[in-house]
């Protein structure tokens, strides 16, 4: 293992950081907002600043996303600050403790010389060990059962998928998309079934999240990630939706005095639009192919 030190100006950087929450969260000489923090208000902007993470790396932006490290890092050192007033852990022990933990789960990097000669067998072997010693870390926290551990409060659609594949490991999912696709259909049935008897809003919500279930299993089944299919279709609209904002102002409207028929007419054109060149290209390429070799 390596353990050479980091740059000194990184050690130093980390240590001014430490040292900015402390003042921050000083009772005398600290800023109130900061102080009047706890582990269950600044969750939230953990959670927020994650996001915004994830929006930097998806947007290409590298200099936005050093700053929103930043961001998520600072929350990283809130949360370690209250600890450590509260006598149960400090920023350091929350970096010895990963530190342990990525150099435990490795063996293949650090220790164990094992793996060496598994060839094709390798990247299976090292996925097996992973799972092995991530489900005997929960067993040392009295976590039983294969759905055990998966936090509560990760978002609904990403803890879905970590539901599905843990019960897939022990054999509880379905060999292929077919079956997927009629569950859907299944749940989508009893969806309208609720909707035309006008159910009230429990049935409706019940029927419509073992829909948006199913949906997801699916997605897991074709390597989809759910969340990121619908943070692309959520930019789609959003780009769509400006420009019918757009088309509408050409012809001196705006959305308030438009009709429905209006907006659709301007959605369709923003449709067609963004396909036409997919199009032109699909339709450059035929006519290269049909083209005689020269």
């Amino acid at each position: 293992m390596d353990d050479r030190a980091p740059p000194p100006e990184t050690a130093r950087n980390i240590d001014r950081l430490l040292a900015v929450m402390a003042r921050l969260r000083d009772p005398e000489r600290g800023c109130p907002w900061d102080v009047a923090q706890d582990f269950s208000t600044i969750a939230p902007y953990t959670i927020e600043e994650a996001y915004e993470v994830a929006d930097a790396i998806e947007r290409g932006d590298l200099p936005g996303l050093r700053d929103e490290l930043g961001d998520l890092l600072l929350q990283v050192v809130f949360h370690a600050r209250m600890a450590e007033e509260a006598r149960a852990f400090d920023f350091d022990a929350v970096a010895g403790a990963i530190v342990d933990k990525m150099v435990r789960r490795h063996p293949h990097v650090f220790a164990d010389a094992a793996f060496a000669d598994l060839g094709e067998q390798k990247a299976a072997r090292l996925n097996a060990d992973w799972e092995a010693r991530k489900a005997a870390e929960r067993a040392e926290r009295g976590e039983t059962g294969a759905l055990a551990g998966v936090a509560r409060g990760l978002p609904a659609l990403l803890r879905a998928v970590k539901l599905q594949k843990r019960a897939a490991r022990v054999g509880f999912d379905w060999p292929e998309e077919a079956p997927v696709l009629a569950k859907i259909d299944e749940e989508l049935a009893e969806l309208r079934h609720e909707i035309a008897e006008q159910a009230g809003h429990e049935r409706l919500q019940d029927e419509l999240g073992d829909l948006l279930f199913a949906v997801v299993n699916l997605a897991r089944h074709l390597k989809v990630d759910p969340e990121a299919a619908l943070r692309h279709t959520n930019a789609k609209f959003e780009r769509r939706f400006g420009k019918v904002e757009q088309s509408l102002a050409a012809e001196g409207k705006s959305l308030v005095d438009s009709s429905l028929d209006d907006m659709e007419e301007a959605w369709q054109k923003a449709k067609r639009d963004e396909r036409r060149p997919d199009r032109r290209e699909t339709a450059a390429r035929q006519t290269e192919e049909k083209e005689p070799i020269r």
